[in-house]
């Protein structure tokens, strides 16, 4: 018996930018239906952020058992359970799955049905019995791992994000294809818990990041002991009899053999599109996801695509920013559009790298020459040094206006550090708010107010403001 149901909009995907939109719109009289085929909260709870900064937690207890005695405190070296570990990355699933459970969003009078929707026509889906008509489809399915087409890879098998934290053998050695932001911090949460890693890159590890800020952190995920190895070519991987992994390294020839117990592949992911028969909803997509416009409409106008899917930045706060600009314009036919002039991302790794708005290079890309870079290191902020965490830099770049571009902090904390730049750039700041608030002393935050002052550093110790302090000294 098939069953027909009406919606005024229904949403494919259950992960972070889906059940914004479905609670958000539930709770504003929306007759609302969520379609969710796998685990309710999605990626983001399952698989990568919240289980990924569980484990970085806890490598972090780990590191600071061995870094004490730089304070004239000592003790034994820590005891890691590793089984005990991953106890403690269910148990934070597990604390935050209520949130976006099933009931919950029942509660909230959302029709939940599980099972993975197709288009049937323009307008409708099939979910397992169920059809849906609705007036306005939201589609958030996400993205998944990929792995690069190296010989052997999938015949030997090989962990990704939605498998790691099930392990609960602690690796003897992991090695980690892709040196983004995914790989290089599983490497430091597994180094500091006892495991020897590898890393291999193809290209540039933090490729996407400003090199002088990427070079800070990838120094000291090497002095932790990660052998992180760039520009490598993989040409096969195989299993021995007894369980471990064989990976060649060279290309005609074999130039060297790593042999490891676990092998994760952080190299690549892909919108989650197949199966969800788009061409019968006459919706355009590509290999990268769902082509939308800047109000986040597909071909088929009624078909929105937020988070993942939607092709561009791949961040859980992203799929938040889209399921409010497709409220507005679903529900309320407002124009919102989507402006990505301040969107952060942070690489959670110890230290840590964040950036919001323009990189220097895409700055001077968009503006040329008009631009200033400022500096500031955090081993001149007093705060940083009463903590021995001195390793970072802040830069931030404005127009030679004063105009605030974007910023990028490698340090302690800087995924907390990058909270005002992102403010002062959706608030069309100039550097002269930046540079004039009051920092507590001493904090952390300091770096970005003395940061922002070296814009004026130039001017205010120039030879022309010398002149006028020394003409002005005559008048008494």
């Amino acid at each position: 018996m098939v069953k027909q149901l009406t919606a005024d909009i229904c949403i494919i995907g259950g992960g972070s930018g889906g059940l914004s939109v479905a609670a958000g719109a539930a709770q504003m009289g929306a007759k609302t239906i969520l379609v969710e085929g796998g685990k309710m909260g999605g990626d983001c709870l399952n698989y990568s952020c919240i289980p990924s900064k569980a484990l970085i937690a806890a490598a972090k207890k780990a590191a600071a058992l061995y870094g004490a005695e730089k304070f004239g405190v000592s003790g034994p070296a820590p005891d890691v359970d590793f089984p005990a570990v991953m106890d403690h990355v269910a148990g934070v699933i597990a604390g935050i799955a209520p949130h976006d459970s099933v009931e919950r969003f029942e509660s909230l009078g959302v029709e939940v049905l599980l099972g993975y929707a197709k288009f049937t026509g323009p307008g409708e889906i099939e979910v397992g019995d169920n059809r849906v008509k609705a007036r306005r489809f939201v589609v958030a399915t996400g993205s998944t791992a990929t792995a690069p087409p190296i010989p052997g890879l999938e015949e030997a098998g090989y962990l990704t994000n939605e498998t790691i934290f099930e392990n609960r053998v602690k690796p003897d050695h992991l090695i980690i294809i892709g040196g983004g932001p995914i790989g290089l911090e599983m490497a430091q949460a597994h180094v500091r818990l006892g495991a020897k890693v590898t890393v291999l890159e193809a290209f540039s590890a933090f490729g996407r990041d400003d090199p002088d800020l990427s070079a800070i952190v990838l120094s000291h995920l090497r002095e932790e002991g990660i052998d992180i190895r760039e520009g490598v070519k993989i040409s096969n991987v195989s299993k021995t009899a007894d369980g471990l992994y064989k990976i060649n390294l060279g290309d005609d020839e074999t130039v060297e053999t790593l042999t490891s117990s676990h092998l994760l592949v952080a190299a690549g992911r892909k919108a989650n599109v197949e199966g969800l028969n788009l061409e019968a909803a006459n919706i355009s997509y590509s290999p990268r996801g769902i082509d939308v416009d800047d109000r986040l409409r597909s071909s088929n106008k009624k078909v929105f695509a937020i988070g993942d899917v939607a092709g561009g930045y791949q961040f859980t706060h992203v799929a938040g920013y889209h399921a409010g600009i497709v409220i507005r314009n679903a529900l309320f036919r407002l124009p919102a559009k989507v402006d990505y002039a301040a969107v952060p991302w942070v690489t959670f790794t110890d230290p840590e790298l964040a950036n919001v708005g323009l990189s220097e290079a895409a700055a001077r890309e968009q503006y040329g020459d008009k631009i200033k870079v400022l500096e500031f290191s955090f081993a001149d902020i007093d705060r940083a040094r009463a903590e021995r965490q001195t390793t970072g830099l802040i830069k931030a770049i404005t127009t030679d206006k004063g105009k605030i571009l974007g910023a990028g902090i490698a340090g302690p904390h800087a995924g907390e550090l990058i909270h005002p730049w992102g403010v002062a750039i959706t608030g069309k700041l100039k550097i002269g708010t930046m540079a004039s608030y009051i920092a507590p002393y001493p904090t952390l935050g300091e770096v970005s107010k003395r940061a922002a002052g070296s814009y004026y550093t130039p001017s205010l110790f120039s030879a022309r403001t010398r002149k006028v302090v020394k003409f002005l000294s005559l008048f008494g």
